[in-house]
């Protein structure tokens, strides 16, 4: 660790504790967060904390309401909300034991949405799986959010979701009125906030306590999630397909083990885990994960362990044989298409993108992409690059080798039309193509970095590790780019 001399360690009494946390420079307008015990602050990411043991609850409920946004309006009309002018901003303390209930159903709403992503640290499972997300009606003023965290696990959920005949088609809709209520009540407990506080600071004249559908910050809330000038049906449709593929990248998860089918939470989450330590904690899965580490994704059924044969396994897994092939539909239809196609075409860039360019699945990709092979980071062992080198990508030559010897059966059988010729022709062409391309990759890239059996330490984080495998893996752009 690098010191610098004159620096000092400051207010080292307020480290790990709760407080509420705002980003010091806004394009819009000042938005406290609860900053809950355990955490550090910094410079753009400051913390500010009670005085005389007061509630934090009534400080975040004020200073996230419309009185505080005019406030800062005149003492900084430049969206620069340093600590000068937060700490100029005149409280009155007026139902504080009402508004300290509302800011804690806020604050549990709003981490139910968050919890529900697998960002999250908190994250367990997918909402879709989840029946406190699924069943029961609005939630009523006096009502709190369930916590995901004690959910029963899905063993225990086959028997209650077998009313909805685990069709996707019968529990989104569910789900989707469950946010919908979570958004409507956040919106009623802002609007009541508001009030209160317009009415403490005599501005009733001046002020009205609305809150606008776009300002409610629950990620399933469509209207601020995606914003502009979409209609209904845009935002509904927007939802639906980014459901849709956060419930395929939690399915991926649990074909690594990362999550499992049978029970909320992490499994497989530390350097070096194995299958071995996944049966220790589930012995007898439902679905269970990938033996080598190594998921091929590829444009056809070239492998038995393909990520789309393993999709097609896990749904049925999840929801029951009965419906796959509707369930397998509502999804394609969502994403608005194929399965396969969007394994190939655009889950590692959606990874990427979810994840801030800090992916933990990594794919090892040839130049053009006729091979990729996804891993887990967290499984990663020095001969895994051997397990895609051998039991993959060779294998897939081989396998390529002998399609390509078919075709040129066709070319000289007597019994073969011309049209079936021409077709084999171009076909043997591609095929050399992509031959091509696999030997250059073998030879050029994956050979030399499989000898070298590289370890990695996760403690270095993705930017320092993914870089070691170099062209073998795919790019991904702005990894490079110094931290933020």
């Amino acid at each position: 660790m690098k010191s610098y001399i004159g620096s000092v360690i400051r207010n080292p009494d307020y480290y790990f504790k709760d407080g509420m946390t705002w980003s010091t420079i806004s394009s819009y307008k000042l938005s406290m967060r609860y900053s809950p015990k355990g955490y550090l602050f910094e410079t753009k990411g400051s913390v500010c904390f009670p005085l005389n043991n007061n509630p934090i609850e009534y400080s975040i409920g004020l200073m996230n309401s419309i009185i505080i946004e005019k406030i800062l309006y005149v003492l900084s009309p430049t969206l620069d909300f340093h600590e000068g002018p937060i700490g100029k901003v005149p409280i009155i303390i007026f139902q504080k034991d009402y508004i300290i209930i509302n800011v804690k159903k806020l604050i549990n709403i709003s981490k139910s949405d968050w919890d529900s992503y697998e960002t999250s640290w908190d994250f367990t499972r997918s909402p879709l799986l989840d029946i406190s997300n699924i069943s029961g009606g609005a939630q009523g003023e006096s009502s709190d959010l369930p916590d995901s965290s004690t959910s029963p696990s899905l063993s225990a959920l086959r028997s209650p979701l077998s009313t909805m005949h685990y069709a996707l088609s019968d529990i989104y809709p569910r789900l989707r009125s469950r946010w919908r209520d979570m958004t409507l009540e956040m919106k009623r407990l802002e609007e009541e906030n508001n009030r209160i506080f317009i009415d403490a600071y005599g501005l009733s004249d001046e002020l009205t306590p609305d809150v606008p559908l776009s300002e409610i910050t629950l990620t399933c809330n469509p209207h601020y999630r995606y914003g502009g000038d979409k209609t209904e049906e845009e935002l509904e449709a927007l939802l639906l397909a980014d459901t849709m593929k956060e419930f395929i990248s939690y399915s991926v998860g649990c074909m690594f083990g990362r999550y499992s089918l049978d029970r909320p939470g992490l499994v497989l989450a530390n350097q070096g885990d194995t299958v071995d330590d996944y049966l220790k904690q589930i012995p007898n899965p439902v679905f269970p994960p990938d033996a080598d580490n190594v998921i091929p994704i590829l444009d056809g059924e070239w492998f038995p362990d393909d990520i789309t044969e393993r999709f097609y396994n896990f749904l049925r897994a999840a929801f029951g044989a009965e419906h796959f092939e509707d369930n397998l539909k509502f999804i394609e239809t969502a994403i608005g298409k194929d399965i396969r196609k969007y394994f190939t075409k655009d889950f590692y860039g959606e990874h990427i993108k979810r994840y801030k360019k800090r992916p933990i699945y990594w794919l090892f990709t040839s130049p053009k992409g006729s091979f990729n092979a996804l891993i887990y980071m967290h499984r990663y062992r020095p001969d895994t690059v051997s397990i895609v080198l051998n039991d993959y990508l060779r294998e897939f030559k081989t396998k390529l080798a002998s399609q390509k010897s078919n075709y040129e059966h066709i070319t000289i059988s007597s019994a073969s039309s011309a049209s079936e010729k021409t077709k084999a022709l171009k076909e043997i062409d591609k095929i050399k193509k992509i031959l091509a391309e696999l030997d250059e990759y073998e030879r050029d890239t994956l050979y030399p970095l499989a000898a070298r059996q590289i370890a990695i330490d996760l403690d270095d984080g993705v930017k320092v590790n993914y870089q070691k495998f170099g062209a073998a893996l795919k790019k991904i752009p702005g990894l490079e780019d110094k931290e933020e």
